[in-house]
């Protein structure tokens, strides 16, 4: 007997539908395609029960005949190729026409539709992928498919389900994709009876942003236009790098119109906020990429949420640099004249290169060279300030540094002119001379008292060639908790990001930003544990408006936001009212952190345990109010950062698990000097 069997087209079908249908998101998605694909101007979809009891889909698209609607439920029955080179240029959202068959065979489907100008129109009912009536009926042009009871004959595949509150979760944020896809089609999402998104046909994207998302989301937009035809147009908005997230989660791409989650492009969206985001921090997005569709595949994922480029390292290129122009006319960036690159081949400004401001527009290649000899011995402070005696300054409260005094000042003002080039040596460089910088650091100079190069005591031409450095990259460690020890002395301040510390095994390096998230977060920990949270009122209340998706995560959270020391109030539609915050946080962070939180706490998170869900929020608040890069810290501030920190849960990570403190071994140090 053969074991090779055809399957029946009842199980390819159901086979198919774990491609295609995952959830009642994934029903949504095809559906809204196919209304967008049919020409319409309306979409209005219906969900009950997070779309296991009801999602309902309807549009006032072109409409079907009476026998295209009982072919639609067949296998690979599509209107939209004809051949295989229509593959090769897909132009709209569906194309495979497995999606309605898939749907049928795993759900109790109803069809009506009717084309303008007929009498009547028709309705199907499918059930499990069994067709039970076709009938006349009437309803405008247009077509409705009302999908009931999902996955009522597969239970194994309907236990895996989420929760309603996660499902409608993703359904929201679907159907938010989709109306910023097509601005010019009016939108109406209603979950149980209650509308949560209408957006009426707007003019561009900017006005579709504005409805779903609100004004001071846009105030933060930054225009993208860039690219070109062959390889494809990018447009859409960035934000500022103010209104910066710690995940991707507010990037919405699109790809011809179509919602993707691309890989490629959202790591060319990251490159190009490079040396003006830090590490793990994301921008905004509302990106679009008009890429030919000879030069795409779409069809490499049944849900069509992935696509392949043919020249992808250009498409890259293209949205890294429009992303730059735009963050440059924005005045975020300066052009690329103005960066400096390091050993490891990464951008970044010096910060005294605006110093240099040369006549000679040649002189702007060889300015950050200048700029970074200057700065070899100035970035690392060692601040051996009095202890001061307010206690608020010690637990960051924020206060002014002490005033920097006089001969002080003098000294280090000097020391500035000593290290600012000369302009006869910026114009040595710009006609090509041959001195090395280091040369030309000497030159035209009034101080004698400063040592100049032998060869140029005796008038001899001769280039300084500055010997290339060993790296001590390969011997930083990490630190175990059990290594470290109170006797930590902070030295100063690398950058005003890294404090540099001893103890009795070597060198220290702690990531202030870490270190203080940390600490943060087992305060907030704790306090949650005791109910007694720490609040700052604030004057005058705060409002903003929640997107349609972060509406639906706000009810479930509330209770947990509370915990943590903020006054919430719901008031009408999405909009929210901030009274009062946690006092370890600035005001101003409020409505990031905020929405952070509830973007990412979101889908299977939101299904975790309540533990695991405190530590999601404790940890987004810790890190937007711990001290940020950049900043200075008196001597006073790194003793207590190192004090507190050695009283922590986990004192060598972050809240996210990234590293707090590297260690520089004294018998590695010697043994990178070669000493025995």
């Amino acid at each position: 007997m053969s074991k090779i069997r055809v399957l029946s087209d009842h199980v390819a079908n159901q086979i198919a539908a774990g491609e295609v249908v995952e959830r009642p998101a994934s029903v949504a998605k095809e559906l809204v395609e196919n209304s967008v694909d049919a020409g319409a101007r309306r979409v209005e979809v219906e969900v009950e029960a997070g779309g296991r009891r009801l999602l309902r889909v309807s549009d006032d698209g072109e409409g079907m005949t009476r026998d295209d609607a009982v072919l639609a439920f067949e296998r690979h029955a599509t209107s939209k190729i004809n051949s295989v080179e229509d593959l090769e240029r897909v132009s709209t959202l569906g194309f495979r026409g497995e999606a309605l068959a898939s749907i049928a065979s795993v759900a109790r489907v109803e069809l009506l539709t009717q084309r303008e100008g007929e009498t009547e129109g028709t309705r199907v009912v499918i059930e499990g992928g069994r067709m039970r009536d076709v009938a006349p009926a009437a309803r405008p042009k247009g077509t409705t498919i009302a999908v009931r009871d999902l996955f009522f004959n597969v239970p194994a595949r309907r236990k895996f389900l989420r929760s309603e509150a996660t499902e409608s979760f993703h359904l929201t944020n679907l159907v938010t994709h989709y109306a910023l896809a097509h601005p010019e089609i009016s939108f109406v999402l209603t979950n149980n009876g209650r509308e949560v998104l209408r957006g009426a046909a707007a003019e561009n994207l900017r006005e579709r942003a504005y409805q779903i998302f609100g004004d001071e989301f846009i105030e933060s937009l930054l225009a993208v236009a860039g690219g070109s035809e062959a390889v494809g147009r990018v447009s859409g908005f960035v934000s500022a790098p103010r209104a910066r997230r710690t995940t991707r989660d507010a990037q919405y791409l699109f790809v011809n119109g179509r919602f993707v989650r691309d890989r490629l492009v959202a790591r060319a969206l990251t490159e190009g906020y490079r040396t003006v985001l830090p590490h793990g921090v994301y921008p905004s997005a509302l990106l679009f990429l008009e890429v030919p569709p000879e030069e795409v595949d779409v069809n490499v994922h049944p849900a069509k949420t992935e696509v392949r480029f043919r020249r992808a390292s250009a498409v890259a290129e293209a949205v890294r640099e429009a992303v730059r122009a735009a963050l440059y006319a924005g005045g975020y960036l300066r052009d690329d004249a103005s960066f400096a690159v390091d050993a490891n081949g990464n951008e970044f400004a010096p910060d005294n290169f605006r110093e240099v401001e040369p006549s000679n527009p040649n002189v702007a290649a060889y300015a950050p060279t200048l700029a970074i000899l200057s700065d070899t011995v100035s970035n690392v402070r060692l601040d051996a300030a009095e202890p001061s005696a307010r206690q608020e300054s010690i637990e960051f409260g924020w206060t002014p540094a002490p005033a920097e005094p006089a001969e002080s000042s003098r000294r280090r003002e000097a020391s500035d002119e000593w290290r600012r080039p000369s302009p006869s040596a910026l114009d040595a460089v710009a006609h090509g001379a041959d001195e090395s910088a280091a040369a030309l650091y000497q030159e035209g100079q009034e101080d004698e008292v400063r040592p100049r190069p032998l060869h140029q005591e005796r008038g001899e031409e001769c280039a300084v060639t500055l010997p290339p450095l060993n790296s001590a990259a390969g011997i930083v460690r990490g630190v175990a908790p059990e290594q470290l020890t109170p006797d930590i002395r902070p030295l100063g301040q690398l950058e005003e990001s890294y404090i540099l510390a001893t103890d009795a095994e070597g060198l220290l390096l702690i990531d202030q930003h870490a270190a203080h998230e940390r600490v943060l977060f087992d305060k907030y920990r704790r306090l949650e544990a005791a109910r007694r949270p720490e609040s700052q009122s604030l004057l005058v209340p705060e409002t903003f408006d929640l997107t349609p998706a972060q509406a639906a995560a706000f009810e479930e959270l509330s209770e947990e936001l509370e915990g943590i020391g903020f006054s919430l109030t719901r008031l009408s539609g999405r909009t929210v009212a901030v009274r009062a915050v946690p006092a370890d946080l600035q005001p101003a962070e409020a409505r990031n952190l905020l929405a952070e939180i509830l973007d990412t706490v979101d889908s299977e998170k939101r299904g975790r345990a309540r533990e695991t869900l405190r530590d999601e929020v404790a940890a987004s608040l810790a890190c937007h109010a711990a001290i940020k890069v950049n900043m200075p810290l008196t001597h006073e501030k790194m003793r207590w950062l190192i004090d507190r920190l050695l009283l922590t849960a986990s004192p060598t990570t972050c809240p996210h698990g990234r590293p707090a403190i590297l260690r520089l071994a004294k018998r590695d140090i010697e043994r990178g000097f070669h000493r025995p």
